[in-house]
């Protein structure tokens, strides 16, 4: 099993854990709310889990050009 950090904006692959077990509260998401859990972490059907972020350069460039946020892909 193994969980993916992947930019939401940019699709850049962030970091991946690979753990034989790895649950909802060893990965600190048990202190999302239901909302940012939806949003944010996305199990596959093959066990593997998805974490949506922002990476640095994407953040960067929000701060920059706060316009961005108004586009449907700004940084794809």
């Amino acid at each position: 099993m193994s969980v993916n950090y992947v930019c939401e904006h940019c699709h850049s692959l962030l970091g991946r854990l690979e753990a034989a077990i790895a649950d909802d509260e060893r990965l600190g998401f048990h202190q999302l709310t239901e909302e940012e859990r939806r949003h944010y972490v996305q199990h596959q059907e093959d066990g593997n889990i998805t974490v949506r972020m922002t990476c640095d350069l994407c953040q960067e460039a929000y701060t920059r050009h706060p316009e961005l946020a108004f586009l449907a892909s700004p940084l794809q």
